[in-house]
């Protein structure tokens, strides 16, 4: 069966599934210090190198996590803590508002809870990228400010301008947390330009279950969970060794593979201009701009999302409605309503590894059988 949703997860890769296989052969606690334990603490520290190599990061820079919701929660609340308990207190949050709801919720909570704080929504254009003067903007209000902003959208794969942003944070002073979620194995990351960075191990063929946060050097955190002293005390828990080392594994095979987002690239490309050719009447958003080279978020006029995604579910056709992290809900897109985008619902199509022309020219044939149905009714 076609399966184009590798944003929402992404098939396990060949390479992770067997070190899976292997750590879980493996009797022993990471934090043990016995020959079962060192054997698994190695595999930890052998995927900690790996995980941090895909970003360009320090290898004592990553906090292995649950997954990005965790890292997210663990980066803005650990922050916050961190700075109200000595330096400089952060009074502001300014988040983007197409940021996954992980981190918009988050933010809620956050400014809910701490005394002071002022959450502020950072507009984007109607191409979906972050309005970099209206942030400049923000950045010039008083008090020390926590932005987060994805470096990819999960949606339409739209790509910010990280490196703009980067800079004006630092020269206001500003903490930056990036949501790399997306945009890990897809574009090249520099951990270096913020100083907080997330990742999700499903998102690359890792399994699920497994994330990272990778910390800069002057970055402010206080540990969520505590208990153990494990990760430098930043994150209690026995590891979930299976899970790391699959996360390594999978973060390796994409470093190894130059020709991966090429090839995928290539496909979406070909994908859209078939599509548009069959339906000149779909919208295919984020094309002004730079994005991911696995995505396209599709709106076919007057159809409903939910009734697209229904459709060619029934064709065998796997894809999504805007982000797949709401318990199968499918609900109005708040990325959309960010882009000032109201009379379009849309689905996202996601490529990847083991994506194939077949599987593009199946999901071009469901949508223009649906289109082609839904004109005989308008006609009829």
């Amino acid at each position: 069966m076609p399966y184009c949703d590798h944003n929402a997860t992404a098939p396990l890769r060949p390479e992770a599934r067997e070190a899976v296989a292997r750590a879980l052969a493996l009797t022993g606690n990471p934090s043990s210090v016995h020959a079962g334990g060192r054997a698994a603490r190695a595999l930890v520290e052998e995927a900690r190198q790996a995980v941090a190599d895909l970003v360009q990061a320090k290898s004592d820079s990553v906090i292995f996590t649950s997954g990005a919701t965790e890292a997210n929660a663990l980066a803005l609340w650990g922050a916050v803590e961190a700075a109200m308990d000595g330096g400089k207190p952060i009074t502001r949050l300014l988040v983007s508002a197409i940021e996954h709801k992980s981190v918009l919720k988050t933010a809620e909570a956050i400014a809910g809870h701490v005394t002071d704080m002022r959450l502020e929504i950072v507009p984007v254009t109607a191409g979906g990228v972050v309005d970099i003067d209206a942030l400049a903007g923000l950045l010039q209000g008083e008090g020390r400010a926590l932005v987060a902003v994805m470096a990819a959208n999960n949606e339409t794969g739209v790509v910010q301008p990280i490196t703009e942003i980067s800079r004006l944070c630092r020269e206001a002073g500003a903490l930056l947390l990036v949501d790399a979620v997306t945009a890990a194995g897809r574009m090249s990351l520099d951990a270096g330009v913020c100083d907080y960075l997330t990742l999700s191990g499903h998102k690359l063929g890792a399994p699920q279950g497994v994330g990272a946060l990778i910390i800069g050097d002057a970055a402010p955190l206080v540990a969520q969970l505590v208990g153990g002293g494990q990760q430098k005390g930043l994150r209690a828990g026995t590891e979930n060794l299976s899970g790391i080392a699959g996360f390594g594994a999978a973060a390796k095979a994409v470093l190894s593979n130059d020709e991966e987002c090429p090839r995928v690239a290539a496909l979406r490309d070909g994908f859209e201009r078939a599509l548009k050719e069959a339906v000149p009447d779909a919208v295919i958003l984020g094309m002004s701009v730079s994005r991911l080279p696995n995505t396209s978020n599709i709106a076919l006029p007057e159809i409903a999302a939910e009734n697209v995604v229904i459709a060619l579910d029934l064709d065998g056709v796997m894809v999504s409605s805007g982000s797949s992290c709401s318990s199968g809900k499918i609900s109005p897109s708040h990325v959309l309503a960010a882009m000032g985008v109201n009379d379009l619902s849309s689905i996202r199509v996601s490529f990847g590894w083991n994506s194939s022309k077949d599987d593009a020219d199946a999901v071009v044939a469901s949508l223009v059988k649906l289109w082609q149905r839904a004109r005989s009714r308008a006609a009829a």
